[in-house]
């Protein structure tokens, strides 16, 4: 299972990106999106974003 990431909130920053530990999420035309093959559920990116544009 991954995360999902609601793009109309998501603000681009990055900061999941860069809290992620197994490197799922990357940016896309501004945007995070996650690699469902990579991701480990662990709530990382979640507690990360600024804006609360992550779930599970």
């Amino acid at each position: 299972m991954a995360v999902k990431i609601d793009k109309e909130t998501c603000l681009g920053c990055g900061a999941c990106v860069d809290g992620c530990p197994v490197s799922a999420l990357k940016m896309v035309d501004g945007k995070a999106e996650c690699d469902a093959s990579l991701c480990i559920d662990c709530g990382a990116c979640i507690a990360t974003c600024p804006v609360q544009a992550i779930s599970e």
